[in-house]
């Protein structure tokens, strides 16, 4: 158990029953009244940030909560398969708990947040840019770079991404995760 003054920067704690992370804090101490800290806190699981206040002193209950890196190796059902880096053991992932699915890559490494006590997965984080081969996307036309124009394109996972017209089947492109938007071509 603690109280306010030991809130910091990427703390998580048990909030309304629920893991938050502690984004931005802020002790405030007005010329009148009592003392309180202003949070922007994180939902671990949804992702969504919320603010609160909460007055000096306030009970918190901290959580700890380990990243660790796991690889990817095949779906199954209603979920996937991760194994550890370091000990090879696997771990079974809800397909709920995976953002952006659809850019897994088989021996992807990712960043699998668990609740440190209860070995609970919180989540899994994709890393923030991969590379992916068209395997299918219109024919590009010759010289034309200057425009902002995007055509579908389907890539090696089974992705759909919007692509620059010049881009052509069998070439490697850079993929922001967090957005699913194409970053640039990879040069071989």
């Amino acid at each position: 158990m603690a109280d306010t003054s030991d809130i910091k920067n990427g703390l998580c704690i048990d909030w309304n029953g629920k893991l938050w992370s502690i984004v931005e804090f802020q002790h405030v101490k007005p010329g009148k009244g009592p003392a309180f800290v202003r949070t922007k806190l994180k939902n671990i699981e949804t992702g969504k940030v919320v603010d609160n206040t909460f007055s000096a002193g306030h009970k918190i209950f901290p959580v700890r909560i380990e990243r660790r890196n796991y690889q990817y190796l095949y779906p199954e059902n209603d979920g996937y398969h991760f194994m550890n880096t370091e000990d090879f053991t696997q771990v079974f992932i809800n397909k709920s708990l995976v953002d952006k699915s659809e850019f897994l890559s088989e021996g992807m490494i990712c960043e699998i947040t668990f609740h440190a006590e209860e070995e609970a997965p919180l989540l899994v984080d994709l890393p923030m840019y991969i590379e992916a081969e068209i395997t299918y996307t219109e024919p590009g036309i010759k010289g034309d770079t200057a425009t902002n124009s995007l055509k579908p394109a389907t890539i090696d996972t089974g992705a759909e991404v919007r692509v620059p017209l010049f881009i052509d089947n069998g070439e490697k492109i850079k993929i922001d995760t967090r957005t699913g938007t194409y970053v640039e071509r990879v040069k071989s």
